[in-house]
């Protein structure tokens, strides 16, 4: 039997020499994309024909409580999960859980129905998401995760956006129905047939990086996490110790917390925002796009941004940018004014997204790394749950969306306060 060491020459690291594969996974996240962008635009803007009361915000909202409760939880099984049977079949749990979703929209005859659906976008989004990233830090260098992580937010949000704006077109000469049922058939055995023929497990170049770092510093290497036989930690342990115990850890969780809670506000909140402003459907397709297509255009940047000035100061400048842009939507009228905010919440979004995950993956061992991703992800995306229930509540307390938005940017700015006092620099040659 050939060991971990001797077959590490098999899987060399480095987005050059696994460019093939780099790309088709930036496909496959584009389709994952592309199935919660067909909700941006169209779904909170006609809720009320669903059965949704004018007004009843925190019902609105349920439907991301639901996705982000089932998101959150899956993204850690999917992680663990991973490292036991491996990335791509992971994958394609994803995309068979996706299955029910179109059938479910098209048959919908209450508000119910759309969150049972996205109770299964929830499962296709934590096991299909999850696994993209995953196997680009896998086959990419330390050097190269930020901007690796930021190629792959920016084809999944590039997707959200395009999702959105297609959506909201097609729906003003099909109805809603069908073109959210014809678009997510289409997505689904789209994404489906490349990643059963075209993808390939990326787990051995995970083991094979291990293999060599125990080959380097020995079996005994240290790490910079508490207890004995930390390399090697169990589910709970690594739960609890990027949870709760270590600081840098710990920060980034509550970051991904409060980016969701603001992307909730703009996927649940600002489409009815806008609408209640007098927009129709497409001109909210275009701000809600914008915000989308900016978050993922500019990780391009960002990421690679960070590889070379760390990630901490793109995390929590991001979090101020975003905050800031939040709490200016209330203050301006008119869609350009909108656009502008959605530019910089977008470019906000792009600051901190891809870098949180980086941030991360510098410092989580790479045989618990899916791990530790899992955790990250699974507070990241509770915060869609969290914002759902209480910006909903906000919103229906103060009769009306603003007050949500200025609660939304008080969250972010301490949030990006506790970024900056209490992580530390987690790039590799950037320390401190």
């Amino acid at each position: 039997m050939t060991s971990l060491s001797d077959s590490a020459p098999l899987y060399p690291r480095g987005i050059r020499v696994n460019m093939h594969q780099f790309i088709l996974q930036a496909i496959q996240v584009f389709f994952v994309g592309l199935m919660i962008g067909m909700e941006r635009n169209v779904l909170p803007v006609l809720s009320e024909q669903f059965g949704v009361g004018k007004g009843s915000f925190l019902y609105l909202l349920s439907f991301l409580v639901s996705f982000g409760l089932v998101k959150g939880a899956l993204n850690f099984v999917a992680g663990r999960l991973s490292e036991r049977i491996g990335r791509k079949p992971v994958l394609l749990l994803g995309w068979l859980a996706a299955l029910p979703i179109p059938f479910m929209i098209l048959l919908a005859n209450n508000w119910l129905w759309i969150i049972a659906a996205n109770l299964f976008l929830g499962l296709n989004q934590g096991f299909a998401w999850s696994m993209t990233v995953t196997s680009k830090v896998d086959i990419t260098h330390a050097g190269q995760r930020g901007f690796a992580t930021g190629v792959n937010e920016f084809a999944g949000y590039a997707a959200v956006g395009i999702g959105g704006l297609l959506t909201g077109y097609f729906a003003q000469f099909h109805g809603a129905r069908v073109t959210l049922f014809w678009f997510a058939l289409a997505t689904i055995a789209s994404a489906s047939l490349l990643a059963l023929i075209f993808i390939r497990e990326t787990l051995p170049w995970a083991r094979s990086e291990h293999s060599e770092r125990l080959r380097d510093a020995g079996a005994n290497v240290a790490t910079p996490f508490p207890g004995p036989g930390s390399n090697h930690l169990r589910a709970g342990e690594v739960f609890r110790l990027v949870s709760f115990i270590h600081p840098t850890f710990r920060s980034l969780c509550q970051a991904g917390i409060a980016n969701k809670i603001a992307d909730a506000l703009m996927w649940g909140l600002f489409p009815v925002f806008l609408h209640e402003h007098g927009l129709g459907l497409m001109q909210i397709g275009w701000i809600t796009a914008t915000y989308g297509m900016v978050w993922g255009a500019s990780q391009l940047l960002t990421g690679a941004l960070s590889d070379r000035i760390g990630r901490k100061l793109p995390v929590a400048g991001g979090l101020w940018l975003l905050g800031a842009s939040v709490a200016a939507i209330p203050l301006f009228h008119g869609m350009t004014a909108w656009s502008v905010c959605a530019v910089a919440a977008g470019f906000g979004m792009a600051l901190l997204y891809p870098n949180l995950i980086a941030a991360m993956a510098d410092l989580a061992p790479p045989q618990w790394r899916s791990s530790a991703l899992g955790t990250y992800r699974y507070w990241r995306d509770t915060g869609y749950a969290i914002g759902g229930l209480l910006l909903g509540g906000v919103a229906e307390q103060g009769h009306g969306t603003t007050l949500a938005f200025y609660v939304t940017a008080a969250i972010l700015a301490i949030s990006g306060w506790i970024v900056w006092t209490q992580a530390e620099e987690t790039h590799p040659a950037r320390p401190g």
